[in-house]
C-alpha cells in the first residue's frame, strides 16, 4: 500500500480521497460569541504586531519564527496556555488508510490544542483547535490540504473541529464538521498587521478557547 505524506497532498486529492466538501463562506458571529478586548490585550496585540514587523522588514520569516513570534503569543493571550487545555507541537497523526484507493496517509501536525479533561471514546482527548503554519512567502491557504487531512481522523471521535492556517500575516479559520461526508466552512481571512482585523483575530481565538467549557458544543487548532 503506497504511503503519502499529508504535506504533499493537493486540495483536489483531499476532496477525492477523503470526500471533503466545501461549504459557502460563513461569519464569525454566527458561530462564536466575540467579546470586546481589554486595554491590556490590545497593548499585548500591538506588541506582537510590532515585534513581527521588525522581522518582516528583514524579508521572509520562516515557519518556526512565525509560530514563535505570532501564533504562540496570540494563543497565550487568548487563554490556550491555561488548564484544562494542553498544547502539542509537531504531533504525529494517526495513519489514515483509504481502502478504496489502496493508499495510506501520514503526517505531522504543527500544533494542536486539546482538552484532556473531556476525553472522547477510547480516552482520546478532545480537539479544541488545530494550527498549520507556513513561512511568510507562502499563502496561508497553502496549508489547507494538510489541515483538513489532520482533522479528518478527529471526526471519528467528535462532531466538529476548528482549524487555522497562517503565514503569520494572514489567518484563515475553517470550521470542520462531521456529516455523511466531512465538510468545512471557510471564514473571512484576518490580517495581523491591520489593527482592526488583528483585534478580531484575538477575539476569535478567545471565543474558540472558551468553547471548551460549553457542554455539547465542543469544537476542536495547524
Amino acid at each position: 500500500m503506497p504511503v503519502l505524506n499529508a504535506s504533499s497532498l493537493t486540495l483536489a486529492q483531499v476532496y477525492h480521497d477523503l470526500k471533503f466538501q466545501k461549504l459557502s463562506y460563513g461569519s464569525f458571529k454566527s458561530l462564536l460569541q466575540l467579546e470586546p478586548l481589554s486595554e491590556f490585550e490590545i497593548a499585548e496585540l500591538w506588541q506582537i504586531r510590532n515585534d513581527f514587523k521588525n522581522y518582516l522588514n528583514d524579508g521572509k520569516v520562516l515557519e518556526s519564527m512565525v509560530m514563535a513570534l505570532t501564533v504562540m503569543p496570540l494563543l497565550r493571550i487568548a487563554g490556550f496556555y491555561r488548564a484544562p487545555i494542553k498544547m502539542r507541537m509537531e504531533q504525529e497523526i494517526d495513519r489514515i488508510n483509504i481502502e478504496d484507493e489502496d493508499i495510506s496517509i501520514t503526517g505531522r501536525l504543527d500544533l494542536i490544542c486539546i482538552n484532556k479533561t473531556r476525553p472522547t471514546v477510547n480516552d482520546i482527548a478532545f480537539w479544541i483547535l488545530a494550527v498549520e503554519s507556513k513561512n511568510t512567502s507562502i499563502s496561508a491557504s497553502e496549508g489547507l490540504p494538510q489541515l483538513l487531512t489532520y482533522a479528518y481522523k478527529s471526526l471519528e471521535q467528535q462532531k466538529s473541529v476548528w482549524g487555522l492556517t497562517t503565514n503569520g500575516v494572514y489567518y484563515e479559520f475553517i470550521y470542520i464538521q462531521k456529516d455523511i461526508y466531512p465538510t468545512y466552512q471557510p471564514l473571512p481571512s484576518l490580517h495581523l498587521m491591520e489593527p482592526e482585523s488583528s483585534e478580531k483575530l484575538l477575539q476569535v481565538l478567545k471565543a474558540i478557547c472558551k468553547l471548551q467549557n460549553s457542554v455539547g458544543n465542543l469544537p476542536a487548532v495547524i
